[in-house]
């Protein structure tokens, strides 16, 4: 599986409240997407910086998905282009399920 860290910078601090709002406007477009089996938002304690932990299905998945279009409304909506780090993960703990997802 692949893992991606997406982060930008922010024009201005945002707290936490607001960061809520904006990515609760934006959470539906991730329901359902293709080959994408989580998404979390996250905020930098300072609010300047914002931005995602992914969990791919595949590289090709998160590729796809990271395109022009998107880095576009990303910049739009938050005023700067998205850095994309992307990391293989062969294994992951849930603990809400008490499991051990090992050689994925």
């Amino acid at each position: 599986m692949i893992l991606t860290l997406v982060r930008f910078a922010l024009p201005e601090p945002i707290d936490l409240a607001e960061a809520t709002r904006r990515f609760e406007s934006s959470a539906p477009k991730y329901l359902g997407l293709p080959g994408l089996l989580r998404k979390d938002y996250v905020l930098s304690e300072d609010g300047r910086f914002a931005g995602g932990v992914y969990l791919w299905e595949s590289r090709a998945a998160a590729q796809a998905v990271y395109s022009g279009e998107w880095r576009a409304r990303v910049a739009a909506l938050y005023g700067s282009d998205p850095e994309v780090t992307f990391f293989e993960s062969p294994v992951g703990v849930d603990n809400l399920t008490g499991t051990i997802d090992a050689g994925r």
